[in-house]
């Protein structure tokens, strides 16, 4: 079902490990209106196409997976950004009650530590429906990604 590229579609380079921008940007992760979010919900939202709408399967199936590739780049440049980092970095910085938890592994959540949830992501089954929402989580998401640049 899934062909995986081993190199990524836009190469991800850090330049220093930042676990202050690691911890904002997990919320494009594991957030609400982040990548995995996302994926779930192109792929929940396709299985009730199948029948009925083959072509609207595919699309979303394709949809999903464009989404998949968008996690694999956030999940880089957090891994990326918290790589190397020393304890008194990971102290200063916050990201203590992460790496408690976590250590420095990628793991989905929120930017204010919310732990990723399916409750997040919709679907109803209706095609008309289920494009409103996700119009909506696009918009979320750029909203998101926006918000994510300012902090920055």
């Amino acid at each position: 079902m899934f062909y995986h590229v081993k190199d990524l579609q836009f190469n991800a380079r850090v330049s220093r490990p930042d676990p202050r921008f690691a911890r904002i940007l997990l919320e494009a992760f594991g957030g609400a209106n982040g990548e995995l979010t996302s994926a779930l919900q192109y792929f929940v939202q396709a299985f009730s196409c199948h029948n009925p709408f083959p072509d609207k399967y595919d699309m979303l199936m394709d949809i999903a997976t464009e989404e998949l590739a968008h996690l694999e780049m956030v999940s880089t440049i957090v891994h990326q950004l918290t790589k190397d980092l020393s304890m008194e970095e990971i102290e200063k910085s916050g990201f203590g009650p992460y790496y408690i938890d976590h250590t420095v592994g990628v793991w989905p959540q929120a930017a204010g530590g919310v732990p990723f949830n399916a409750c997040e992501f919709q679907s109803k089954g209706d095609p008309i429906t289920d494009l409103f929402e996700d119009l909506a989580a696009e918009q979320k998401a750029r909203a998101t990604y926006d918000n994510i640049l300012r902090v920055v």
